[in-house]
């Protein structure tokens, strides 16, 4: 088993900055974690309905940064997604507390969610 793709919140804001429009920020943490902030323009799939979603991943354009609160669960995801065959997914290390350690902006709610 190959280890899972991860990025850190530096090298995310680089890419954000530089307008990578091929990034898709997924919150996969419980309803009750997203109502305290989300990252900018991420949308939420609660990690319990991921194996309902695999469609959902299947962009080969796409890179999908997946995040929980400290990055265990998300990392999870993505070995599970990798599981699956996807391979397009990448874990946020740290999550969304690393961000929020390196003072950046956590939105009051989510751009949307995963149908």
């Amino acid at each position: 088993m190959f280890p899972i793709k991860e990025i850190d919140v530096s090298q995310l804001i680089d890419r954000i900055e530089q307008g990578d429009g091929n990034l898709e920020l997924i919150d996969i943490r419980t309803p009750a974690e997203v109502a305290r902030g989300v990252l900018p323009n991420a949308r939420t799939l609660p990690m319990h309905l991921i194996p309902l979603k695999l469609s959902h991943f299947t962009d080969p354009d796409k890179e999908y940064i997946i995040y929980c609160r400290t990055g265990s669960r998300s990392a999870q995801a993505c070995m599970f997604l990798n599981q699956q065959g996807i391979n397009n997914v990448y874990n946020l290390r740290g999550g969304i507390m690393s961000w929020a350690q390196h003072g950046l902006n956590v939105e009051p709610s989510p751009a949307g969610s995963i149908q």
